[in-house]
């Protein structure tokens, strides 16, 4: 399978200088790139000592993801990545809140990451919790923010029930373009980069029974 021709050494971690010559559509090739090798066990063979000592007094990731903590959807995995090319948020649920939108801002305007991708993924824990309405501890509040998906799908796929496959799916799908939404109405930092053409914002879901990775538009 072909590498598209980008800008970006897939086996060393970028460099300023490589990062600044990357724009947002290239950081997407990347990341198509990296699954498509992940789900035909084609990953790159790369010396990640030797990236920890070229990113120790500096990093410039091409990418951020914010992402659910489900131990099946590890970015750097699934998009065959090593040390130093992406920013890794993740949260239960893959919501917005202040904390990660700070984060977020970071990776963009101080670090120079050109893509935030927001990505869900089918059978998720935290979304079969909001729709079963589980409020034991903290929980309850993580699922308030998933909440108005649940709502939203609820219209159209089915019983509220964690069991309804489509359902869950869904509503997973809806709650990735909530949380673009939510990210976007709430910095205007980010708005700004993407109006300028600096930075993309996308959605992706991510299959745990085969390992594809399909992205959207926000």
């Amino acid at each position: 399978m072909p590498i598209p021709k980008v800008p970006i050494d897939y086996l060393h971690a970028p460099t300023h200088d490589v990062q600044s010559k990357v724009t947002p559509d290239d950081a997407i090739k990347l990341l198509i790139s990296g699954n498509n090798r992940f789900i035909n066990n084609l990953e790159l063979k790369r010396n990640h000592l030797e990236n920890v000592h070229l990113t120790a007094q500096q990093q410039s990731p091409y990418a951020t993801i914010l992402g659910c903590i489900d131990s099946r959807v590890s970015p750097e995995l699934i998009f065959d990545l090593g040390i130093g090319d992406i920013f890794d948020v993740r949260v239960a649920g893959n919501f917005i809140n202040d904390d990660i939108i700070g984060s977020i801002e970071y990776a963009c305007t101080v670090a120079g990451s050109k893509l935030v991708l927001i990505m869900g993924h089918t059978n998720c824990g935290a979304i079969k919790g909001a729709i079963d309405k589980i409020k034991i501890g903290k929980i309850k509040n993580l699922i308030e923010k998933i909440e108005p998906a649940v709502q939203e799908a609820g219209k159209q796929f089915g019983e509220r029930n964690s069991k309804n496959q489509l359902l869950v799916d869904n509503v997973s799908f809806i709650n990735v373009k909530h949380s673009i939404k939510n990210l976007l109405d709430r910095s205007k930092l980010i708005l700004d980069l993407k109006n300028e053409g600096k930075i993309k914002v996308i959605g992706g879901m991510y299959h745990v029974d085969t390992g594809k990775v399909n992205f959207f538009e926000g």
